[in-house]
């Protein structure tokens, strides 16, 4: 499934990758890939970070910032992104729950490593100091910038992994990062912030889809598929967990 909802509604985006990990836990569909670009500049707070004294500051940051907070399902720390960003949520069915989570990290690190390193990137996998959501399965550039942020949440029967390339925009990205970060009174470090653009100007973004869509259909075969107006009715009824 391919393109963002109609609208400008981020929350619904990280409720609708909830409301697919339910419905395969269910029985009711199976393996499901998005892949889509987002309509308006968002920061995905991790559910920690909701419980952090300096939520609210950091939330006002956001919304002066002309983005909009709302919170993921997966685990992790707050990211943040422009309409410049690549966004990827996989869910399949896990009979083996729930076992399987650093050998899906250590996979799909490679599957990423391997488009933005076919695409001429010094692409690895490996946090890099002072990160925003910091993770040993970040894919980085040179060992220097955070590129791609990857994040699980596993349910009995399902699983989630969600991956985020930011492709531009970094140049806005790292104050307003170095703001949340400062009211959640967590560690960061705006040097670490990359982007796409900026390792691979000559690279155009919809080129970087196209090898990502290729290496997925590779590797697990994509059938193209319309997104159910089920799901994303079942999406807004879940809404409601991931607005600020």
């Amino acid at each position: 499934m391919r393109g963002p909802l109609p609208g400008e509604d981020q929350a619904l985006e990280m409720a609708l990758a909830q409301s697919m990990m339910r419905r395969v836990a269910r029985g009711e569909a199976g393996e499901m890939v998005r892949v889509y670009r987002p309509t308006a500049a968002a920061v995905a707070f991790g559910r920690r970070d909701v419980r952090l004294p300096g939520f609210g500051e950091a939330a006002d940051a956001v919304r002066r910032a002309g983005f909009e907070p709302c919170v993921r399902a997966p685990g992790g720390r707050a990211v943040a992104y422009t309409r410049d960003a690549l966004v990827v949520d996989h869910v399949a069915p896990d009979p083996e729950w729930p076992s399987g989570l650093e050998g899906r990290f250590d996979e799909f690190g490679a599957l990423w490593t391997g488009v933005l390193g076919g695409l001429g990137v010094d692409a690895r996998v490996g946090e890099v100091p002072g990160e925003y959501c910091p993770g040993s399965h970040s894919v980085n550039a040179r060992g220097r910038v955070k590129l791609v942020g990857t994040a699980q949440r596993m349910v009995r029967g399902a699983w989630l992994f969600s991956a985020v390339l930011v492709l531009d925009g970094a140049g806005v990205l790292r104050p307003l990062l170095r703001e949340v970060y400062d009211a959640l009174d967590l560690p960061f470090d705006d040097a670490s912030v990359g982007s796409w653009a900026e390792e691979a100007p000559g690279v155009a973004a919809d080129e970087v889809e196209a090898a990502l869509l290729a290496a997925y259909d590779e590797r697990f075969g994509l059938d193209p598929a319309e997104l159910p107006a089920s799901l994303v009715d079942e999406a807004r009824a879940l809404v409601g967990d991931h607005r600020v």
